[in-house]
């Protein structure tokens, strides 16, 4: 085998790879040898079937195997022998091998392009001190006492407020007839927290337990369901239950209820530390944020595109996904996929340059990923997933993705580095400042 190299971009190259007719007739040669092993073809006893015969039987899917197989030999060989790591997959032109003829065929695949690091040691940073406000640790300790509230029916003869859990069967109407999938019998709903459209909200408040209520409404012109969306019904409900939260006391008998704490002390303690890791983490998070804005700022170097465009489907797909869990819809608020694509591109683009950037510093750092480092990757992935740890693992194999996994782990590693080698200056906390969670102009918050 022999190859030649054509560099078609800065973060582009092309390989094209010639195959003698011997290579060719010893890889075809070694894949009926593994069919002739296994086959079992009537009239002959299994792995005593003539090679001709096996040939001619099953010569598709050996000519496949064969070329794959040899393809991928080569394909290890010359990217381990041009130390060049593609980024978003390998494109591989048709190719088959035939007896006793020669086989040439390319390859191409998008890579890092070639550019100087900047100095990345010493640099200065600031960093927010954690401050842990009272109020943040009551607030807290509020969340707790929801979660561990008592839910019982009410005895007055009233309508439902905000905090309290309703029972409703509801129907929707349009021109006197029943809306198809506009229907739930027994659905339960807790008033105020979002939860419904406002709308919808407001009607059940008008309605006393064991008593029915309807009003016109219209549904938002961004509801997630597009052929409701803009369109006049008549809801009708009937509200079967109102229960109450009778929060417990903030005493020793919450703290042991929580988490087993000896007592309310011992569940503030752990709260604030909790809290202020926490804390930590999101200030050291936006510090290392800064500091590698400041080196990219630094360099400026092409960027592969099909690994940018790989990038912004998967910031499109997650955002609209997110947007479907909040009931709203691209549609409903008059933007196409186009549209979002082209909000979130600079982002998708910053996030790839950012990639290479902390790739280049753990190749000159010499940085290497270990099994065991793998392993614990898996392991957080399964707990935060729910899924099988092995299943999972599996998964990531079988679709090529473990370099994916180990490229963002030398990236975390190659971040940390530069963080832990930086000059961090300590300063007072500031407020978060309004609206810094939303979206691109959609409504939608992380």
């Amino acid at each position: 085998m022999e190859y030649t190299v054509s560099q078609l971009s800065p973060v582009k190259t092309q390989v094209t790879v010639s195959v003698p007719a011997e290579e060719a007739n010893a890889a075809l040669a070694t894949a009926v040898a593994l069919y002739r092993s296994k086959a079992d073809i009537k009239g002959f006893r299994k792995g005593k079937v003539p090679s001709s015969v096996i040939e001619s039987r099953f010569k598709k899917e050996i000519t496949h195997e064969a070329t794959t197989d040899l393809i991928n030999v080569h394909i290890n060989e010359i990217m381990g022998e041009l130390k060049l790591s593609p980024l978003s997959g390998l494109d591989v032109g048709e190719a088959a091998l035939a007896r006793d003829t020669p086989l040439e065929y390319t390859f191409s695949f998008e890579h890092a392009p070639a550019f100087d690091l900047p100095d990345y040691k010493g640099q200065a940073i600031e960093e927010e001190e954690v401050e842990v406000r009272d109020a943040d640790i009551e607030s807290v300790i509020e969340r707790v006492r929801k979660n561990l509230a008592e839910v019982t029916p009410i005895s007055d003869n009233r309508p439902a407020v905000d905090g309290e859990v309703v029972s409703v069967t509801f129907e929707a109407f349009e021109n006197g007839e029943p809306m198809p999938g506009v229907r739930a019998e027994n659905f339960e709903l807790t008033l105020g927290e979002g939860q419904a459209l406002p709308e919808f909200e407001a009607l059940i408040k008008t309605v006393p337990a064991g008593g029915e209520g309807e009003a016109e409404m219209t549904f938002p012109a961004d509801f997630i369901n597009t052929d409701l969306a803009g369109r006049a019904v008549t809801m009708k409900v009937a509200v079967h239950v109102i229960k109450q939260r009778k929060l417990p006391e903030i005493d020793d008998e919450l703290a042991k209820k929580a988490g087993n704490f000896e007592d309310l002390d011992k569940m503030r303690e752990a709260i604030t530390m909790s809290y202020k890791k926490s804390r930590q983490d999101l200030h050291r998070s936006a510090a290392q944020k800064k500091l590698l804005d400041k080196l990219l700022a630094q360099v400026d170097y092409p960027l592969p595109p099909t690994t940018v465009e790989q990038q912004l489907a998967g910031m499109a797909n997650d955002f609209v996904e997110k947007m479907e869990r909040q009931g709203k819809s691209l549609a409903g608020a008059g933007k196409t996929m186009a549209d979002l694509e082209a909000d979130l591109r600079p982002r998708a683009e910053e996030l790839v340059k950012t990639q290479i950037f902390l790739a280049a510093v753990a190749a000159k750092e010499e940085m290497t990923v270990t099994p065991q480092e793998m392993d614990a990757f898996f392991y957080r992935l399964s707990t935060q997933t729910g899924q099988d740890v092995i299943l999972l693992k599996r998964y990531y194999e079988d679709n090529g993705l473990m370099i994916m996994v180990r490229d963002k782990l030398l990236a975390d590693k190659a971040a940390d580095f530069i963080y832990a080698n930086a000059l961090v200056t300590k300063v007072p906390q500031a407020d978060a400042a309004p609206g810094a969670e939303e979206g691109p102009g959609y409504g939608v918050r992380d």
